[in-house]
């Protein structure tokens, strides 16, 4: 056998092995009644589908007993934060749902967190920014400095409504605003949903200002200061779970095999072709 065949045998071997140990996990861990979801929640929130799928797994799978979500997160998208936050709260008239942020949880991130039923943050976790934000570079002065003039055809006076080759008008800036203010008060409907708490009194801490997760707990955003752990392990004892739970992670930013094959792969090709030189290239979590 050849060397080239030695080594693609090595790398199918770790992955079998590796998909047989997560199988064989989920199967007998089904059983022990004792079993919390993990949704993990990472970055720029631009996309609501794995979060989402993770969700409603754990919705329907009736081992799962409650699910905490770790958020960390500066916020992103509004569709894809509402679209977590709609599912969360579907989850939530079935299941606990806990929320654990970590060092950021805000904007979009804070508006996920809210649909939980308890929030847990860090005393200096970066939370709230309840607002959003719109912005515009204007390259209009730029390009006629260099001579360049943009020519555009359009269906519709406000087709064109913030392109970075023309100034704003007053009358586009009006609509942009009715837009944001819109989305805005949607944002603060649902934290008022959320957390249980007047609207107004949601109204007075959406200016868009941030709170460490102390002024946080003091203003009733959170409920309590405390790790991912912490929230674990109330949610164990409110669902009664006796022992050491077991923690059913969904789909994570870092995938584990996707690491091991890149790991194993570049070590087997350094050693083989004396070219490569080791860690030239690098699997990076996104």
């Amino acid at each position: 056998m050849t060397r080239t065949k030695k080594a693609f045998l090595v790398i199918v071997i770790l992955i079998m092995l590796t998909f047989g140990a997560s199988m064989l996990t989920g199967i007998f861990s089904k059983g022990i009644g004792g079993r919390i979801g993990v949704v993990e929640i990472e970055g720029m929130i631009t996309d609501g589908k794995d979060a989402m799928e993770d969700i409603v797994k754990f919705k329907e799978d009736d081992s799962v007993r409650g699910v905490v979500v770790r958020i960390n997160s500066p916020g992103g998208s509004v569709g894809p934060s509402q679209e977590i936050f709609q599912e969360l709260k579907k989850l939530g008239a079935k299941k606990k749902v806990y929320v654990s942020a970590s060092a950021v949880c805000a904007s979009g991130g804070y508006y996920i967190a809210s649909a939980g039923e308890k929030i847990y943050a860090n005393p200096s976790t970066i939370t709230g920014s309840i607002g959003v934000i719109m912005e515009q570079m204007v390259v209009e002065d730029l390009l006629k400095k260099v001579g360049l003039q943009p020519n555009t055809l359009k269906s519709g006076e406000f087709k064109d409504v913030g392109s970075p080759f023309r100034k704003m008008r007053e009358e586009e800036r009006a609509y942009f605003q009715q837009i944001i203010d819109g989305i805005h008060d949607q944002f603060i409907q649902d934290v008022a949903l959320g957390r249980k708490m007047p609207v107004e009194k949601v109204r007075k801490l959406s200016d868009g200002r941030i709170y460490t997760g102390t002024q946080a707990k003091e203003l009733g955003l959170i409920d309590n200061i405390g790790t991912f752990y912490d929230a674990v392990d109330d949610m164990k004892k409110v669902l009664n779970i006796k022992g050491k739970p077991v923690l059913v992670h969904g789909k994570r930013p870092f995938s584990f095999l996707k690491w091991l094959v890149s790991s194993v792969a570049d070590t087997i090709i350094s050693r083989y072709d004396p070219s490569r030189v080791p860690g030239t290239y690098r699997l990076v979590p996104g």
